[in-house]
């Protein structure tokens, strides 16, 4: 018999015994149960006809799949894949170095898949069913889940994992790995020491969450930081941090705290920093007004192609806060607001690079002023066709320098200045 369907098959004979959904993620950890289930699988396996092939392989698998998550348990433990995503039963992709390829893996069933979504989803308190068919979750380790399923989804369960690194990355590994310069990077250092507010920009999987909390970890340790995600993702390490994460509604539709809500709590809560994890909606306005109003030296993220998009993202999520207020009021706010946009792209060939570093000038005739103090040059292609260059300063000296200058801090302009050879070469 065909291997995969020997796996349905018992699968579907151990649901009959017991109720996987009903097992509790931590429990089913245990090596009891575990040794329980492999009994159980055996004793099924030894009634049906002979099996050729490695029955030892074959109920670790099932059981996998019984208790674990099935055929993504191992790459959930793979240190290169950074990013699952399963479009249907047997469509199992990965993000490896940034590229994405298919495996060979595959669940035995939809009725599988469905079952360890549950219970992945059972101690997150989300919901997922026909009248709520999309849900965002964290994982136990703190990896993100987002999942949306029929009648949305044609191709039944499709799950995005988004996995949580262990080991956080620093401003040296950015440095490394040739995704900023050290002069950029001591030019960031000292925007959030001296309370710049600070947007990053990019597209889906640029890096901007990586970033945000390699510069939060620049934050002094005597503030008082108040972070605020969908699925809290953020791992600041100073000691005054409080955590905030939003709710979706409960079975009834009620309850759901948003990204907007806290921001306007947090607000009340005395803190010197806001970070929020991601502005995509009319919280934007609350965060524009937090940091005008006293919070100066808070972070946020976006979704935009470029600084000037930015801007216009932002225009259009603060209309999104249903306030009756004009563009160049919007505007206006924007510019008073914002110091500092980073702007990181993902590369084709899945590296990840910071194109530029952006201050925010103030505005004229409705015209939002920016200078771009560095700027990304791409140079070749190495062997394995990435993308090589480097972040280079355009002589352009940031317009709050001199303000800083007034108020003692030791400041090298000569970071500025190192980009005229490189322009011209």
């Amino acid at each position: 018999m065909d291997a995969e369907y020997i796996k349905a098959l018992v699968y579907r004979k151990l649901l009959e015994r017991i109720d996987l959904r009903q097992l509790d993620l931590a429990e089913t950890a245990t090596s009891e149960i575990r040794k329980k289930m492999e009994k159980m699988a055996t004793e099924i396996l030894s009634e049906m006809s002979p099996i050729n092939g490695n029955i030892v392989e074959l109920i670790r698998e099932i059981v996998n799949e019984a208790l674990g998550l099935g055929p993504i348990e191992e790459l959930m433990t793979d240190p290169k894949v950074s990013e699952i995503m399963i479009n249907g039963i047997d469509e199992i992709y990965v993000e490896r170095g940034g590229k994405i390829e298919k495996t060979d893996k595959r669940f035995s069933s939809e009725h599988s898949l469905m079952t360890i979504l549950e219970r992945i989803l059972s101690r997150t308190g989300r919901r997922l069913d026909e009248s709520s068919p999309i849900v965002d979750a964290r994982l136990p380790d703190g990896s993100r889940l987002n999942a949306i399923i029929k009648p949305v989804s044609l191709k039944g369960p499709v799950i995005t994992i988004r996995k949580f690194s262990k080991e956080l990355l620093s401003m040296e590994d950015l440095i490394a790995l040739g995704s900023i310069t050290e002069e950029a990077a001591e030019f960031l250092r000292i925007c959030v020491r001296t309370r710049r507010n600070i947007i990053i920009s990019g597209g889906t999987g640029s890096g901007k969450t990586t970033l945000l909390n390699i510069l939060s970890s620049f934050i002094p340790d005597g503030e008082r930081i108040i972070t605020i995600e969908d699925a809290a993702e953020l791992k600041l390490l100073q000691p005054h941090v409080i955590p905030l994460e939003a709710r979706p509604p409960n079975l009834e539709g009620k309850g759901a705290i948003t990204i907007r809500d806290l921001v306007r709590n947090a607000l009340r809560m005395r803190p010197d920093r806001i970070i929020v994890g991601e502005c995509r909606g009319g919280e934007a306005l609350d965060m524009l007004q937090a940091m005008n109003t006293g919070h100066d030296g808070s972070i946020t993220t976006a979704h935009a192609n470029s600084p000037r998009d930015l801007l216009s993202r932002l225009e259009t999520m603060v209309l999104m806060s249903q306030m009756d207020l004009p563009v160049k009021a919007i505007r206006e706010q924007i510019a008073s607001s914002i110091n500092i946009v980073v702007h990181q792209v993902r590369f084709f060939c899945g590296t990840r690079k910071i194109t530029h570093i952006t201050e925010i000038c103030g505005i004229e005739n409705g015209v939002i002023l920016t200078q771009d103090i560095f700027l990304f040059k791409q140079s070749c292609f190495d062997r394995d066709g990435r993308v090589m260059g480097k972040l280079i300063p355009t002589g352009m000296i940031p317009k709050f320098y001199e303000d800083l200058r007034q108020r003692g801090f030791s400041l090298d302009i000569s970071i500025f200045s190192h980009g005229d050879d490189l322009w011209n070469s």
